[in-house]
C-alpha cells in the first residue's frame, strides 16, 4: 500500500493504484490528491484539507490549516 502525508495536515494518507496494490487485492480508496495552484505552488492534500480550502487557494491557505492530531 502506498501512502503520502498530507501538506495540510501532515495525516498519512492512501494512495490506490500502483505496484504496491497489485497483489494485496485491497479496494481502499485514495484519500487525498495532488493540487496546482494558481500561484504555481503544488500540494498534496487529503480530501478533509480540500474542503477546507477557498475558492481559489494559494500556499499561504495550505500552511494555515490545522495539523491533525497523532493517533
Amino acid at each position: 500500500m502506498a501512502s503520502e502525508r498530507c501538506d495540510g495536515c501532515a495525516q498519512e494518507v492512501h494512495i490506490a493504484g500502483g505496484i504496491a496494490s497489485i497483489w494485496s487485492f485491497t479496494h481502499e480508496p485514495t484519500g487525498g490528491m495532488t493540487m496546482d495552484f494558481e500561484d504555481g505552488s503544488e500540494h498534496f492534500l487529503c480530501f478533509s484539507c480540500i474542503d477546507q480550502l477557498p475558492d481559489y487557494p494559494t500556499a499561504d491557505d495550505v500552511r494555515h490549516l490545522e495539523p491533525m492530531p497523532e493517533e
